[in-house]
């Protein structure tokens, strides 16, 4: 089956077979997708040779009803042998171990999937350890997502297995997922090894202890992994000491280039190591340092690295950090001697009206452009003040708005409702009294 017209046949036969009612979410979606290939084709168009098959629970304007068990066996009996959807969306919706366990199995028949988002559904370690499996012997999907399922441990050491034997996976979410620290360690040991993943995400763990031993596993690990390009390590309970281990073996990393240590206790003491770190232009791009608490002295240092020495850092992040006007002015000034740096978001931290004229400037000036920072300019009797934009770093990741300018390609566009007719029909008196 390579086109929808193939696949719309055995999603029905797939009903008959399993004698229920089709879903109406997946028959829409596949009736809305063979709508535009008619379209297509009425304009001549290129034929398409494959689908994102959209079936997120959280788009207001598809779908009243959320996906469950029962519907991920529709989808195993439809695309069990489909060579036309290539990725599927599944977030927010009701999937728990049977669902996974399901797709699990589609994983390992299915040689054409290449990405499948699960996020914030139901399932813990037992649909974690079917879709683990799965790994073992696919050689397609490319990007699996399960940020915000409970795996545990066990589902985090599952992972920890098959990415000792999978080849093919480049990214994989697996954040807000109560991970322990042994499946942590676990995971950044095989990952000295693994050269194919390119993004991991292991935010939120349960931790037990405050000796930083996860963080300082990831570090080691960082120091000797040639492939991994973005780490999200959010909520460690990081402190300096994680911080300077982590600068210290940067160092000798030579591929990442997205860093995400947000939501931590990192100071001054530790993003100073940061910062040497950044005056040797390492390949990191992305920096992303929010809710930390970096106040004036740890802004300075990093603007120092900034403003002098740093060529390759393009995004930083540092919202919510207890920054005062003399950290976010030094911050502001090295701007002026940086042209790399293209993305800020500041907002959070302690604003006067020099932070505000300052800022100001380079935004008139177009050296930062609204839509890479979280800050616009307005003005009230003369005296110019900031204020916060829907602008944020990975602002698609949990939702994505269906209408505007800001709508990314995988999220389906809203249709905006045709306005009632509220004409009233005026009756001429004078002809009504004759």
């Amino acid at each position: 089956m390579s086109d929808i017209i193939s696949t719309v046949f055995c999603f029905e036969n797939a009903c008959i077979e399993l004698a229920m009612d089709p879903p109406q979410y997946i028959s829409n979606m596949l009736e809305k997708e063979k709508e535009n290939n008619v379209l297509r084709q009425s304009r001549n168009e290129e034929f398409q040779e494959s689908m994102h098959l959209y079936l997120a629970g959280n788009h207001p304007q598809l779908t009243t009803e959320r996906i469950t068990d029962e519907d991920c066996l529709v989808l195993y009996k439809t695309l069990e042998t489909n060579r036309y959807v290539r990725s599927i969306d599944l977030r927010y919706n009701l999937i728990t171990d049977k669902g996974a366990t399901v797709l699990g199995r589609l994983l390992e028949v299915n040689k054409f999937i290449e990405e499948l988002n699960l996020m914030c559904n139901n399932f813990g370690s037992e649909g974690a350890a079917a879709l683990a499996k799965a790994l073992l012997t696919n050689t397609t999907v490319k990007v699996l997502r399960l940020n915000g399922n409970k795996i545990g441990n066990n589902g985090g050491m599952c992972f920890a297995q098959a990415l000792q034997v999978n080849i093919t996976l480049e990214n994989l979410d697996i954040g807000d997922a109560d991970l322990t620290i042994e499946c942590l360690i676990a995971l950044a040991t095989v990952l000295r090894e693994n050269k194919t993943l390119k993004a991991l995400n292991v935010n939120r763990p349960i931790l037990w202890t405050v000796q930083e031993e996860p963080t300082d596993h990831f570090t080691r690990m960082i120091k000797v992994n040639k492939g991994l390009k973005e780490l999200h390590m959010q909520k460690y309970n990081m402190r300096d000491f994680g911080a300077s281990r982590l600068a210290e073996n940067l160092v000798f990393n030579t591929t990442l280039t997205y860093l995400d240590l947000s939501c931590n206790r990192i100071t001054r003491d530790g993003v100073k190591e940061l910062a040497k770190v950044l005056k040797l232009n390492t390949p990191l791009k992305i920096l992303d340092l929010g809710f930390n608490r970096l106040e004036d002295d740890g802004a300075m240092h990093l603007a120092d690295a900034i403003g002098t020495y740093n060529t390759t850092l393009e995004c930083l992040n540092i919202v919510s950090n207890k920054i005062g006007p003399k950290g976010l002015c030094s911050i502001a000034d090295a701007l002026n001697f940086n042209s790399t740096l293209t993305s800020l978001f500041i907002w959070g931290n302690i604003f006067d009206d020099s932070v505000c004229m300052a800022f100001a400037e380079h935004l008139h000036s177009e050296r930062l452009q609204e839509h890479n920072c979280d800050i616009r300019t307005y003005v009230v009797d003369g005296k110019v003040y900031l204020s916060q934009t829907g602008y944020i770093l990975r602002r698609h990741y949990y939702y994505a708005p269906i209408f505007g300018d800001d709508v990314p390609e995988w999220q389906i566009r809203g249709e905006h409702p045709r306005r009632a007719d509220h004409s009233v029909f005026i009756i001429n008196q004078e002809e009504e009294c004759k």
